[in-house]
């Protein structure tokens, strides 16, 4: 799978016009006439023998050449995906899906604890004009996160059908230069002494309901700015968190310079480059969805993006899995856990213990903290335990002014306004 990856352009043949950075993205149906897919639809592989001698004259075996269509969908579907697709679909012994095989192996080797969709299939059926539910272990979610990862995956797959990867190359190219959002970060670090603030811009949240009625996601963003936000988080999931990729484009537009995040539930490689196209500056990957494989397929495609990512983890085990992965500049520590939806802040001191602790130095990844940081305390807290950024959303945004409410947070005005 590792030809998969390489999605970036290629060096120029001569002869050949240079590929611009989104020239993979075609149009199915556009190849060259005088290519070797167009001429040969077919190409013969010959037979191998047990020996490693030469092939016996059998007839050749016929393999379908590779398409545009098989491009776009290099270009986004991830190696773990596609064996877990294929996993979930293989015939099992009584004639009924494999339940979970596929995930199951990748969880075992990876450590990923969600389920990218319901390994056996949906839970309500239809026969003729009539609906029932059959639910079992395999298409029941197991929590909150894996619902809203099975319900991403489904809408993720009807807007793929509607906005193919082709028809974005006209407005990735459009859209306005990627930020640097690591740099931002490392700058505010410097200035004020205190960890970066993440500030983030989201109206609900599945556990807590509508955290703010009078929700103006430009207004928030440019009051956070004005107060000292380096970066912001734009929630753009639209059944759990009433989110938008119009909010992300509407604070884009509006002239708020921090880097903006892409608050979203990563599940399909699609989704980095239509948030690109939306003028995301960084997106969010999240250990407990992905695995390795994927991890490393999806940070290929933002360093080609010029996007950066945050890769967020919640025990030990995905810590570990992170700082083993080659190209990790961000990472950040969820203090709630999955299964019980408690928040704990001494996790992120406990993760960042011992040797992981010096790895990080060592790498010179920016620590994030995220969850349950509400007071001066907090983040002094997650600061001595080695945080330079942290990612605050419901703390500043229930506040009647979620602008001011910065300095509360912080204990002190960590405002442009001030420094300058």
């Amino acid at each position: 799978m590792e030809a998969a990856l390489a999605i970036g352009p290629a060096p120029p043949r001569p002869g050949l016009a240079a590929p611009t950075r989104y020239s993979h993205l075609r149009r199915p149906g556009t190849l060259a006439a005088g290519t070797a897919a167009a001429r040969r639809p077919f190409a013969a592989a010959p037979m191998e023998t047990a020996t490693g001698g030469r092939p016996s004259p059998a007839p050749a075996r016929c393999t379908r050449a590779e398409t545009d269509s098989e491009v776009d969908e290099a270009a986004t579907s991830s190696p773990a995906a596609e064996a877990e697709a294929a996993g979930a679909t293989e015939p099992g012994g009584n004639g009924s899906p494999t339940a979970d095989a596929a995930t199951e192996v990748v969880a075992g080797v990876d450590g990923i604890r969600i389920r990218r969709r319901p390994v056996t299939g949906p839970a309500v059926h239809y026969v003729g004009p009539f609906q029932f539910r059959l639910e079992n272990e395999g298409n029941t979610p197991r929590n909150i996160l894996e619902k809203i990862v099975w319900d991403k995956d489904a809408e993720v797959s009807k807007m793929k059908e509607r906005r193919p990867l082709y028809m974005l190359k006209g407005p990735l190219e459009a859209a306005p230069p990627a930020r640097d959002f690591v740099g931002v970060l490392k700058a505010s670090y410097d200035r004020t002494g205190l960890p970066a603030l993440i500030a983030e811009v989201k109206k609900a949240s599945p556990s807590r309901g509508v955290l703010r009625e009078d929700f103006d996601p430009v207004q928030i963003a440019q009051a956070y700015e004005k107060y000292g936000a380096a970066c912001l988080s734009v929630l753009t999931d639209e059944k759990y968190f009433q989110g938008s990729f119009d909010n992300l484009v509407a604070i884009r537009n509006a002239g708020v310079q921090c880097p903006l995040l892409c608050k979203e539930f990563i599940v399909d490689a699609w989704q980095l480059y239509y948030a690109r196209s939306k003028g995301a500056d960084a997106v969010l990957l999240i250990a407990a969805v992905l695995p390795d494989r994927d991890i490393k397929y999806m940070l290929k495609i933002c360093k080609i993006l010029g996007m950066a990512a945050l890769v967020e983890v919640h025990d030990e085990r995905e810590m570990d899995r992170v700082l083993a992965i080659d190209g990790v500049q961000l990472i950040g520590i969820n203090n709630r856990n999955l299964e019980t939806f408690e928040v704990d802040i001494s996790n992120t001191k406990k993760l960042l213990e011992g040797e992981r602790g010096q790895i990080i130095a060592q790498k010179d990844v920016i620590i994030v903290g995220e969850s349950g940081l509400f007071t001066p305390d907090h983040i002094s807290f997650v600061q001595t335990a080695g945080v330079k950024a942290v990612l605050v959303g419901e703390s500043l945004i229930k506040q009647e002014d979620p602008g001011k409410a910065i300095a509360r947070l912080f204990g002190k005005d960590i405002s442009h306004v001030r420094a300058a």
